[in-house]
Order: structure tokens, then sequence, then C-alpha cells
């Protein structure tokens, strides 16, 4: 094929034509349609057809119809576990039909706490949003961002499937209008440095000590970067990687698993696996919404979401490795602290220390209550996830 001079010769590559087809069956079918016949691989002219009629006949035959809006593209949960098709299929097969699911992906309706704001609204029924992303809404989630008494997947998974933790955080949520469907596990934070940076990696408490580490909206993580020595500098999210790539940022901390979905491979020198704090999402929908469906159908939504916390579990490592690899071929390396350089941060800032007692008295309602929260994070539930 010829091209003028400065044109790119790409329009027939396998996946401009995948592209194409995409969008053809978007305009022939529907959105919903096309992305689960492109996520099964069937965008082929006969098998997305046999797709398209099946998301018809369900859709026809439920009687409710559930927006479920999230910020990442189907396909995603190969590197960032994510669910959104299985949550879908699981809520459709548990209700016997009677829900039909239609997906907003990739931040057709919003991103974060926009995400967050809708289900409250009902404007859309059900979202995924990160668990800071949540805390404005629901401030008590906040807490497992207070470092070291959570971190470690297994840590996180005991505490939000207690009764110790739903007994405040969802009684509370559900006061402002949420039901809590699912936790999502990522894996811990990290503290990621940028590429150029002398200190990397980034070991210990001592080595951020004027650094400047991007954090999200949340006081918590602030403060908690303030006690481990960096000068932290919020930044939204979607500013984030070209906040790195210029220098205004030198360091910032999600799961391996978030940093490769959203575009950082090429920015970043090392990533530490310090563990200070889960890096989780959160499914939540519209708690009147919810309440108005008959019994049996709430009990397949959560039936459903069950399912899917199971399936995110089952997950978590096969997204990290590839995550991981990828990263590795980009040339970002990976350090795991010494049991030493561990303690270290858990002395600077741990959940130990007494300038935590005020956020831990506000947002749990007491000590003793966070107390109980802890013990729950260290007792050993049915759940089991690898830990990285």
């Amino acid at each position: 094929m010829k091209t003028n001079k400065g044109q790119h010769a790409d329009t027939d590559t396998p996946e401009s034509l995948e592209r194409r087809r995409f969008f053809e069956l978007t305009a022939k079918y529907g959105f919903t349609a096309a992305v689960v016949a492109a996520a099964g691989g069937l965008l082929s002219r006969p098998a997305a057809a046999q797709t398209a009629q099946e998301e018809r006949e369900r859709e026809r035959a439920a009687e409710v119809r559930m927006t479920l809006a999230t910020e990442y593209r189907i396909g995603a949960t190969r590197w960032y576990p994510l669910m959104q098709l299985n949550l879908k299929e699981n809520i459709q097969n548990a209700t016997n039909g009677y829900v039909y699911v239609r997906l907003a992906p990739a931040g057709q309706l919003g991103m974060g706490s926009a995400l967050a704001q809708g289900v409250q609204s009902n404007t859309i029924q059900a979202a995924q949003h990160s668990i800071s992303n949540f805390s404005p809404f629901a401030p008590e989630v906040d807490l497992i961002n207070i470092p070291y008494w959570c971190g470690y997947n297994q840590e996180f998974v005991n505490l939000v499937t207690s009764d110790a933790w739903k007994d405040v955080v969802h009684t509370k949520a559900e006061e402002r209008g949420f039901k809590i469907l699912l936790y999502l596990v990522l894996d811990p934070r990290t503290v990621a440095a940028r590429k150029g940076m002398q200190r990397a990696p980034l070991k210990t408490p001592s080595d951020l000590r004027g650094v400047k580490f991007r954090v999200p909206a949340s006081e918590i993580l602030q403060q908690f970067y303030s006690l481990a020595g960096a000068n932290p500098t919020p930044v939204a999210w979607g500013e984030t990687p070209s906040a790195i790539q210029q220098g205004v940022a030198d360091a910032l901390d999600p799961a391996v698993v978030a940093l490769y979905s959203n575009g950082f491979k090429d920015i970043l020198s090392w990533i530490t696996f310090n563990k200070p704090v889960p890096d989780s999402q959160v499914y939540s929908c519209n708690l009147e919404w919810f309440r108005g469906l008959p019994p049996a159908v709430q009990e397949g939504i959560d039936f459903a979401s069950e399912i899917t916390f199971q399936q995110n579990l089952a997950q978590v490592p096969a997204s990290r490795a590839y995550a991981m690899a990828e990263m590795a071929r980009s040339g970002v390396q990976f350090y795991t602290p010494t049991d030493d350089e561990l303690a270290q941060w858990v002395e600077a800032c741990g959940a130990q220390r007494p300038e935590w007692n005020g956020i831990k008295e506000k947002l749990a309602g007491s000590l003793d209550s966070f107390e109980r929260m802890r013990e729950a994070a260290q007792t050993p539930s049915h759940y089991y996830v690898h830990d990285v």
C-alpha cells in the first residue's frame, strides 16, 4: 500500500483491523455486545453476531437493567484484576436473568470520585473506584491508609471480610446511600522512583528525605509520607505521569499493576515493595436501588459479588506477574526490603505511633474499635490470597 510521506502505513495491521471491526460491531449491535464479543475473541462476523444475539435476548428477557461503570477498558484484567466482565456475567447468572448489566468501561461515565458520586445519586447503579476516591463519601474506609497494620494482601482480606470492619465501615457507607458489593485486591502500595533519581531504589524512610512524593487526596497518606520524611505533593491522578516526567514529583506509591496499567513503565527506574498500605478498589452500588429489588434478586447480587471477589483473589498473582514482566522489559527494576529495612518503615510511620490516635478515634469511633479491626486483620479468614 502506498502512502504519502509522513503517513503511517498501518491501516491494515491486525490491531487496526480489529479496532475497525470493534467499531463496526458497536454501530451494529451496541457497545456492550461489542465488548463482550471482543473480550471473548469473537470479532469474526458469525461469532460476533451470535454474541450480539445472546446479549439482545438477555437484555430483552431481563426485568431490570443495571449500568456498571469503571475506569478501565475491557481486557485490562490481564494486568489489573478488575473483573468487570466477571461481575456482569455473575450478576446476570446469579439473578437468573432478572438483571441485565450494561457495561460502561474506560471512564465513559467519569473517573475516580465522579463514579462514586454517580452511584450515590443513582445516575449509575454500580461502579468501581479506588478506596481513596471513595473516602470523601465514606470517610471510614480511609482507615486502611494508616500504614503498617493491614498492608499485606492477606491482612486486607481478613479485615474487609470481618464483622469488625463491616459493623463500622459498611454501616456508615449505607447511611450515605452506598452498598459495598465487593473489594478488589490489587497488591500493597509501593515506593516507585522516577528515572534519573540518584537515590533509587528508595529502601528506607531516610531515602525519602526531601523527596517530592506524589500523593492522592487522602490526608492520611499525606501524613504517612510526612512521617516518612518526604515532601507530600498532591497531584491529580490524571496529571501524575506528566508530573513524574517533568520532575514536579519524584516518586509515587501505587501497586505495580496500577503503575503498569496507567502508563508508568517508561518513566520509572525502581519500585520498592515496602508494603505499607493496600492499594485496593471497591465496587459499590446505590443502596436505595438495591433495596428496591426483590429479596431473591438481592441475594443473587450478593452471591455474584462473592463469586467475583473470589475470582479476583485468584487473579492477583497472574496480573502482577504480567505487569512486572512488561515493566522489566522497559528497564524498571524491583527491590524487596530486608526485615531490618521494613522495621525502619514501621518505626518511622507505622500504626502504633501516637500521631495516628486522633484519626483512629475519628474514623473507627474509638481506639478500642480500631484495635478490634487490627486484631481482625491478623486473624486468618477462610479466604486466601497470594502476597507479593
